[in-house]
């Protein structure tokens, strides 16, 4: 692991903030690397407000969009509401299509076929909406892209309204709107919403255009907080808005969906993170194993006992999912072993009989392993198609753009897209991925790096400060969790390994011999040497709350430790 330690702020900057807030350096310093300069801004990020957010007819088309939908409902036209089979796109759907519920009775919803359609914008889907005169299609987290098939549809006389987050190409589809924050052309002051989130720009401005407040449409962000979580945006400006109170819902008044699956897991109160790593891959393992319709029947039905048949039929695809993620990464760390080639900058593999639907997981676990660019591919139909995973600091869609005469088609983000090729074209491409990130990665980013946000004393850590830094959450990217690095710390004796197979570090810590801190490290039992028979160490952790019988105390979350 590299450590680095994030620059110190400028000392007239740190004092200034200090003063204001009445505060001490650690907290300004937290403060002011993640751009929170004044006390006004503090406050913002402190106390978030329904009101911090945008004019949503501040983005591009923005008025066309409701215009349009505007004549759809007076003129009673049966409106399709299409969305990708993730948990963005499928919480997109259930978003839209229940708001446009409340004013019209003439909406459905369309969510592709992972295998039989692939990823956005479908031919089947636009047929499906001309055979059932449906004429204004709604696409929520897919469409930026889909040129040929927008104007297929306008052919069919279907009108297209397109809700995307992911970067356009040079030419636009022929709809009538295109939301998209990352259109060159749009000045919409945050670029990084999600899918869901640019749907639910669109339904604040509907219910704008009707004259109801932002306060009217609380009930959706349990949905958005969920897409924020799972497609791993960054939780800044309008999106930790959005994620803060959608987690208030999602605590006191989530949607009997959502109620069923926390119901399953019987967990008290959910964090960001819990949403992440509970609530989303169960609504993702439907269109994994299954179909992404799956994930929208649960996601927009209002009988809690329905709402729980629904989830424990998912419950059962996330188990099936499970398995196959961890039978696909044994066979492709197996493959990756049996290679045996010289040193390469990137991780690319295939097999025919992988599951389509998890490849994208086994990407992310191998990224983890090998920390290399990553490529998991597999047969689709008579293509392959992949999911390609990246390592901080390094854009993979920029890669792929490079080797774009080997590619069918591509989408995605700087760390995380897919793609589909000929399979006569695979080892050409492969050759050609492993040359583009050759030339253009820095080195060091082939190492894991955790950053430091700042060095401290254990004597800094008390209630008080831990009571503050809980309201800096949620977290995640743009404003993860505070990570600190103490220096010469000694376990007092009580050290020892824990888990199954002694996996796990347990430390009381001190470093002044007065203080005494418990450590736990998930996954450090092989660096026990390094801390026993109390030589010195240096480790870094983030602050974290240990729940033993009954009673509550603050502990150290062992990231990495050194000599």
């Amino acid at each position: 692991m590299r450590w680095t330690l994030k620059p110190k702020p400028e000392a007239t900057k740190l004092a200034t903030l200090k003063k204001a807030l009445q505060v001490d350096d650690v907290v300004a310093t937290l403060l002011l690397q993640r751009g929170i300069e004044s006390y006004e801004e503090a406050k913002t990020f402190f106390r978030p407000s329904l009101s911090d957010l945008h004019n949503p007819f501040l983005m591009k088309d923005m008025d066309k969009a409701v215009d349009r939908i505007e004549q759809a409902l007076t003129n009673n036209e049966n409106i399709l509401v299409f969305g990708d089979y993730d948990v963005d796109g499928t919480s997109s759907v259930a978003l839209m299509s229940s708001y446009l519920k409340t004013r019209t009775e003439h909406v459905a919803t369309y969510i592709p076929d992972r295998y039989e359609e692939g990823y956005g914008v479908s031919y089947q889907g636009i047929d499906f909406a001309h055979d059932n005169d449906f004429s204004l299609i709604i696409a929520l987290d897919c469409g930026v892209k889909a040129i040929q098939k927008v104007t297929y549809a306008k052919e069919k006389g279907i009108d297209f309204i397109i809700c995307d987050h992911h970067r356009p190409g040079n030419e636009l589809p022929n709809a009538i709107a295109i939301l998209d924050p990352k259109r060159d052309d749009c000045e919409y002051p945050y670029k990084e919403l999600c899918g869901c989130g640019v749907g639910f720009k669109l339904i604040q401005a509907l219910a704008e255009r009707e004259g109801k407040s932002v306060d009217y449409l609380t009930e959706y962000l349990d949905l958005v907080a969920t897409a924020i979580g799972a497609d791993i945006v960054p939780i800044t400006g309008e999106n930790r808005v959005l994620a803060y109170f959608g987690l208030q819902i999602i605590n006191s008044s989530p949607r009997p969906g959502i109620r069923a699956i926390i119901n399953q897991v019987k967990k008290d109160e959910l964090t960001i993170t819990d949403v992440v790593f509970i609530v989303a891959p169960r609504i993702n393992a439907a269109g994994r194993m299954k179909h992404g319709n799956h994930a929208v029947a649960l996601l927009t039905e209002n009988d809690l006992q329905l709402a729980e048949d629904y989830a424990a039929e998912i419950e059962t695809f996330n188990t099936d999912r499970r398995d196959a993620d961890q039978q696909i990464t044994e066979e492709a760390l197996k493959q990756i072993e049996t290679q045996n080639e010289q040193e390469r900058f990137t991780t690319v593999v295939y097999q025919d009989h992988w599951h389509k639907g998890v490849i994208g997981i086994v990407a992310s676990r191998l990224t983890e392993t090998y920390y290399r660019p990553t490529l998991v591919f597999t047969k689709s139909g008579d293509k392959l198609a992949a999911s390609a995973r990246s390592v901080s600091g390094f854009d993979v869609y920029n890669a792929l753009e490079a080797c774009s005469e080997h590619i069918e088609q591509f989408g995605g983000h700087k760390y995380a897209a897919g793609l589909t090729l000929k399979e006569e074209s695979y080892e050409a491409f492969k050759q050609a991925f492993e040359d583009e990130v050759s030339k253009t990665i820095d080195k060091s980013l082939l190492t894991p790096e955790i950053k430091v946000d700042m060095k401290i004393d254990l004597s800094q850590i008390n209630d008080k400060l831990w009571r503050i830094m809980r309201q800096f959450a949620p977290f995640g990217p743009g404003n993860m969790t505070p990570i600190f690095m103490t220096e010469n710390m000694k376990d007092t004796g009580y050290g020892k390994c824990v888990g199954e197979d002694d996996k796990h570090l347990r430390i009381t810590a001190t470093q002044s011999g007065k203080e005494k801190l418990v450590c736990i490290g998930f996954g450090l039992g092989d660096k026990f040497d390094l801390i026993s028979n109390r030589k010195p160490f240096k480790a870094v952790y983030s602050i974290d709350e240990n729940h033993w019988q009954g009673k509550t105390s603050l502990q150290l979350k062992l990231r990495d430790i050194k000599p």
